[in-house]
């Protein structure tokens, strides 16, 4: 990837200046769509690969989109946004650009493996200035359509950008952190403004450490919101020096579970693709790629973290003991004996040939350590996908086992994992022991 010239370097200070100056104030919302598999889910698509328009805000925007060709409309799929630089466009971002295929959505869309449906919005003039909201508002109009067409997995949102697509990453992150898993931002700052900030967001941070256009204090203080804000342990990352053409990436410690925090400085320019060993930048050998990659590997697909977290170390939002009773429907039945658990089952969402489940685990009038669920596939089924739970199956007989953060279970109060199956939906008589 070419470098800036000075005369682009200077009408990318402008630019940035006017953003500044421009950005608006956003407000906070409630999550786009209840956790889990969206409303597209078993629907025929409408919505092609290709450039569409989208009115939003009263204004005719456009975005590229792009779903793998092997598209199930039984299959939750991850859904990112990759954010255009300043004077970059979205075809830009969806082809790769001089790099080639290869480096389409930031090299994600080569690594994805079929697996992910890729968003490149059109920024107006080029830019991310997100007057008034406008550009938050866009991307809010883009996931309520995508996941009200297509086969969603709310628990994998993730947006990604470089230069001023690093800077609307941020706001996103900042404004939408319901939405939003993570976020990874090339080289931002803060240009398209900040509304929140204060709830926990995953974040990977990559900035030059003699960064000429927007030096790397700028990266440093969107990170450090973000480390705030993930209840991480405080440091000064080590950064590699001037010459050394290397990165050094830090993962932070002590961050809430289920809200990393991770900086890669590197010995470069303002550039999303360098290249250890050699000043030069491409999209086709830079680190960046798989490191991005991995980090987006680890969150799991599960409910997505809610926008007001507990301070308990689970993620905020998955199936934490609550004090509300257990749902009534389709119970294993009887009553239960002081330190044992009961489970309840129902169908939360089904369409031709899946189905999505949820199982309640309710403790009795005495507390519980843990808990193990099981009960009998129906002929013809198969689950495919379990979340807040570990997942075994024999034959037909299913076992489910508690994770980490949802085992210990006051007297009378519940959790509730759930899970994705083929075939068709059945009510089953989950049994529920403790030990």
């Amino acid at each position: 990837m070419r470098r800036m010239t000075t005369p682009e370097r200077h009408r990318w200070v402008l630019g940035s200046l006017m953003a500044l100056a421009l950005a608006g104030a956003v407000l906070l919302v409630p999550r786009l769509a209840q956790a889990g598999p969206t409303a597209g889910c078993g629907k025929t698509p409408t919505l092609t690969s290709g450039t569409h328009s989208i009115q939003s805000g009263g204004q005719n925007r456009s975005y590229i989109l792009s779903i793998p060709s092997g598209y199930s409309n039984a299959q939750p799929y991850r859904l990112i946004f990759g954010l255009h630089w300043l004077n970059g466009t979205a075809n830009d971002v969806a082809t790769g650009g001089s790099d080639g295929a290869a480096w389409a959505f930031y090299g994600q869309k080569q690594l994805s493996g079929g697996s992910t449906i890729f968003v490149a919005p059109q920024g107006i003039d080029n830019g991310w200035a997100n007057t008034n909201g406008r550009d938050v508002t866009l991307v809010d109009d883009l996931v309520r359509l995508v996941e009200g067409d297509l086969c969603v997995d709310t628990s994998q949102v993730f947006a990604m950008g470089w230069s001023y697509g690093g800077s609307m990453s941020y706001a996103l992150a900042c404004a939408r952190p319901a939405v939003f898993r993570a976020v990874v931002v090339y080289s931002g700052a803060n240009l398209s403004g900040c509304s929140g900030g204060t709830q926990p967001v995953g974040y990977f941070g990559i900035h030059g450490t003699h960064d000429s256009v927007l030096n790397i204090s700028n990266g440093r203080s969107l990170r450090d919101t973000f480390v705030r804000a993930n209840g991480c342990t405080a440091q000064s990352p080590r950064e590699p020096s001037q010459g050394s053409l290397t990165h050094i990436t830090t993962v932070y410690s002590g961050c809430r579970s289920g809200y990393p925090v991770q900086w890669a400085a590197f010995d470069g320019d303002h550039t999303p693709s360098p290249v250890d060993g050699t000043t030069a930048t491409s999209g086709l050998r830079t680190w960046t790629s798989s490191e991005v990659n991995t980090f987006l590997a680890q969150f799991p697909s599960s409910p997505s973290p809610s926008g007001s977290p507990s301070t308990s170390s689970s993620p905020s939002g998955s199936a934490s003991p609550s004090s509300s009773p257990s749902p009534s429907s389709s119970s294993s039945g009887g009553p239960s004996p002081a330190g044992s658990c009961a489970a309840t089952y129902r169908t939360i969402n089904a369409w031709p040939g899946g189905f999505q489940g949820e199982v309640t685990v309710s403790a009795a009038n005495a507390p519980i350590t843990g808990w193990t669920v099981q009960w009998t596939l129906a002929s013809g089924q198969t689950i495919t996908q379990v979340w807040n739970a570990t997942l075994s199956v024999a034959g037909s007989n299913v076992t489910t086992r508690n994770v980490s953060y949802n085992g210990s279970l006051a007297a009378n109060s519940s959790t509730t994992f759930g899970f994705l199956a083929s075939g068709s939906p059945s009510t089953p008589s989950p049994i529920c022991t403790s030990p």
